[in-house]
């Protein structure tokens, strides 16, 4: 079986739209959470969100063309995947190269607008670019398109947890022999008033008027979660492929979990089983040890349920001795939750978490909640020699997604 490396990421992101800035303001604890600046909200009980900043499709290399036929959720994916290509600088057959990127909602902004012209105008005013623009595979569709990927191309849809399950699955078609790289990752633009009241009525978002008070996982005053959107994009490679090119390796994908909750809609499964699983079979196939010394980035929504269900998790995956030894962040706290693109935000600051030997903190956590107990790096980023970062994502419909990646040691 192949050994599977990072060689490019991308990210159009709240903290910025380079994997640097992102960074930078990932570990000086930038919050990307403001009052929503794009749309109306004089009608929304929830009035503040994580939205891409400084958004200028030309500036970020997209022709005026590629703007006028594709939602904003495709344009962040292509600007965030040609970002990724760019700095692998990937040269590979076209028949070996795939792309593994979806979306957990696809083209909100094109499905309303086109519903309204529908309703308004009549039906024969609907665009004909309306289902192409719209459908949750066609980020996939546009980045192949780009890149001329001609190999395995899987979109997944699995809400929150689609990076994570999109960068997993990758990460096996690899390991196995199907590709030799693959662009995977999520994209997300859901930062808008139907999403908005549809997650609100659910009771799933944060209704604090303050911004800085608005996102907190793992502590006791958190609500809820609040939007964000984006895209996260990794190149993943096989590493003699890698290593024949000269290619730049940022970290060694070496493990993944895949399992569901089978239990609600919306709601963890309280025993917090099923997450620990999918943590627990990316453990092993990584072949963790006693002597690793581990960061998890968390999915840490801030809502009530998640955080404390996660904290479950960990301990019940790890064992409560190794648990509290881990350093866990949860970059929602900064970012919000970017549901289908949150996975590939969180792979990119679990990556340069291991290069660069800090784990980001935590921000706002100033009132831990006795049932969340464990090290979530609060406030401060901490320099750290972590070995192996996991990161995790769960989603409505019980989705349970990890990935584990190792520190670039010795690829011999």
């Amino acid at each position: 079986m192949n050994r599977v490396v990072i060689t490019g990421m991308g990210i159009v992101s709240p903290l910025g739209n380079n994997v640097e800035t992102f960074w930078n303001s990932l570990v000086n604890g930038v919050s990307g959470i403001d009052y929503i600046k794009n749309i109306d909200t004089s009608k929304l009980s929830v009035k503040i969100a994580a939205e891409v900043k400084n958004y200028d499709p030309k500036e970020l290399g997209l022709d005026p063309s590629t703007i006028r036929r594709t939602d904003k959720y495709t344009q962040y994916a292509i600007i965030a995947a040609q970002q990724a290509m760019n700095g692998s600088r990937l040269a590979v057959s076209p028949e070996r190269l795939g792309v593994y990127i979806g979306s957990g909602v696809g083209g909100m902004d094109t499905f309303v607008a086109q519903t309204k012209k529908m309703l308004e105008e009549g039906g024969q005013w609907v665009s004909p670019l309306f289902i192409p623009m719209m459908i949750a595979n066609i980020a996939a569709g546009n980045v192949a398109i780009a890149c001329n990927a001609q190999g395995p191309t899987l979109p997944v849809v699995t809400a929150c947890s689609t990076a994570t399950n999109a960068i997993g699955e990758a990460f096996r078609t690899i390991k196995f022999g199907y590709a030799d790289a693959i662009i995977a990752g999520g994209a997300e633009a859901a930062v808008h008033e139907l999403a908005i009241s549809g997650f609100a009525n659910a009771k799933a978002l944060s209704k604090v008027e303050d911004p800085k008070l608005a996102s907190l996982p793992f502590d006791m005053r958190r609500q809820g979660f609040v939007l964000g959107e984006g895209a996260g994009v990794v190149i993943l490679e096989e590493l003699e492929h890698a290593q024949n090119r000269g290619a730049t390796i940022f970290a060694e994908i070496v493990g993944y979990g895949n399992t569901c909750d089978a239990y609600h809609l919306t709601a963890p499964l309280p025993d917090a089983k099923c997450a620990a699983n999918a943590m627990k079979l990316a453990a092993n196939e990584a072949l963790l040890t006693h002597d690793d010394f581990i960061h998890i980035n968390a999915h840490g929504t801030g809502t009530p349920l998640n955080d404390k269900t996660e904290t479950l998790a960990i301990k019940l995956a790890l064992g409560e001795e190794i648990a509290y030894k881990s350093l866990i962040t949860s970059n929602k706290s900064m970012t919000g939750h970017a549901l289908g693109a949150a996975g590939g935000f969180e792979a990119i600051s679990s990556i340069l978490a291991l290069k660069n030997g800090i784990v980001p903190p935590t921000i706002g956590l100033d009132c831990p909640d006795p049932e969340c107990d464990l090290d979530y790096v609060p406030n401060t980023a901490r320099k750290a020699d972590i070995t192996i970062a996991f990161s995790n994502s769960f989603g409505f419909g019980g989705h349970n997604a990890c990935i584990a990646l190792r520190k670039i040691k010795d690829l011999k």
